[in-house]
Parts: structure tokens; sequence; C-alpha cells
């Protein structure tokens, strides 16, 4: 019965198309929302973000389209915007200044001990992303940074691709994330090497892969949130390395995520 109300949305960096064009083609495809990106350069941008964003969210409805999430800024203006548009998550990265690991997450709670006042009152949820490198990384980070908060007002949104660039079983990180887990990204990596055979120190970079072929596997991601009963959005974030093939990709990738949680 949960599994029914999941809702499959995409993360429409890949297309800087006008708005109108960009809900015809996301729902051509088959998504029942995106995340949109609150960016300079894109459909709504930070500083028209009061009138902009509930326009775009009465244009996507027209095309029975949700906005279920934004990536963007934290101000106030943006978290008025998204209570007037009915859109529940901002998510942001945590990411790991000079200063070091530990001392770099309690900046970042600083930073939402301020915000909670705000987001109690627009009814908005700040979403932390997982990252590889040089953020928070896996589900136990996230669980460190965020578990002192309501998830209402600051919860996770985990990545399954980042997740297994660093190695973590899926099982193990939903269930460490699982009190305050409020989306779930599916994209899909693996490590590829970019330096020859004979090179003295080995680099390895990732390569962002359609759902089948990375690291993350989608049908245990899939298996583990239908046992728990994860009712909430799952966002595809078409990211992709052949950046050619995004368009064909993306719709790969949606039937198949659809697939295993039919």
């Amino acid at each position: 019965m949960a599994a029914k109300k999941i809702t499959f949305s995409v993360f429409t960096k890949p297309w800087k198309m006008p708005l109108p064009d960009l809900a015809r083609f996301i729902s051509g495809l088959g998504f029942d929302g995106i995340e949109l990106p609150i960016r300079p350069g894109f459909q709504v941008e930070p500083q028209n973000v009061a009138i902009g964003l509930p326009a775009a969210a009465r244009l996507l409805a027209d095309f029975g389209l949700k906005i279920t999430s934004i990536a963007g800024p934290t101000d106030e203006a943006t978290l008025a915007a998204c209570a007037e548009s009915k859109i529940p998550i901002v998510r942001v990265g945590a990411p790991i200044g000079p200063e070091g690991y530990l001392a770099s997450v309690a900046r970042l709670q600083e930073k939402y001990d301020v915000l909670v006042p705000l987001l109690d009152k627009y009814g908005v949820t700040v979403g932390i992303q997982n990252h590889f490198a040089d953020y928070v990384c896996n589900a136990m980070g996230l669980r460190h940074l965020v578990a002192q908060y309501d998830p209402r007002h600051v919860a996770a949104i985990w990545d399954a691709a980042h997740n297994a660039l660093c190695g973590e079983e899926p099982e193990f990180a939903i269930d460490i994330v699982w009190s305050h887990l409020c989306l779930v990204n599916l994209k899909n990596a693996f490590w590829r090497r970019v330096t020859g055979p004979e090179a003295e120190v080995v680099e390895w970079r990732p390569y962002w892969t359609s759902g089948r072929q990375g690291l993350a596997s989608w049908p245990r991601v899939a298996a583990e949130l239908k046992k728990r009963g994860y009712a909430g959005a799952i966002c595809l974030t078409a990211e992709y390395s052949d950046e050619r093939a995004v368009n064909r990709l993306i719709a790969e990738d949606l039937a198949f995520a659809k697939s295993l949680f039919a």
C-alpha cells in the first residue's frame, strides 16, 4: 500500500529550456514532479524567487506536475515562496571547509539553528544531501549532522550513488537516516581510473552512469524502502557523464525505477 504513494521527480538542471517547454517535456517522460534549481541562468533565478517560483508552480500544475523540492538558497524570501507554492523541501549540501570536519559540522549546525524559526514559520524543510569528496558524504555523517533537529525543520536527503561511492551498504544507510529521511535521490556511478598503469600515483574519478550500471544497487534500495513503507518522493537527478545521452538515459532510468517500486 505505502509503495503506491511514492512519486517520481527529476532534477531539471540539464534542461535550461523555457518553462512551458520544460513542463511539456518532463510531463511527457512520465514524471510526477520536478526538483527545480533556483540558480542564475535557470527558469527561476534567486532574485526573482518571490514572483517566479509561485508562477512556475502554477504553470507546472497545468501539466500535472508538482515541484516536490528545490535546490537553492535558504533565505527568507525563498522559504516564503516555497510556502506559497506548497513546496516542502529545499535541498542543500553540507560542505566541509578548511577548518576540518568537526568544526565544519559545528558551523553548519549554527546555521541551521538560526534557520529553524523561519522553517517553522513557513512549514518548509531544509534537506541535507550527502555528497562524496569535501562534503558530509555518507549516512552516518548525515545522522550526526541532523539528529538533534526536528525532521520537520532539518532532515536528510539520502543519495544512493554518493553513498555507494563511499562504500556504505544501502540497507544500513537507510536504517541510519530513517528517522530524518525526507527525500531519496536515485542516480548511479562507479569509480573510473583516469591515469594510465604507468602513473606513479593513480587517480580515480566518478563516472556517472545509468541506474542499472553503477555501484548503487537500485533493486536493493527499492526493496529496503518498500519494506519500511517509504511513501515520499524519489528524485532521479539526471546526472550522466555522457551528457549527450541525458534524454535517453533519464527515460530508461525512470522506467527502471518504476518497475522496482511497482
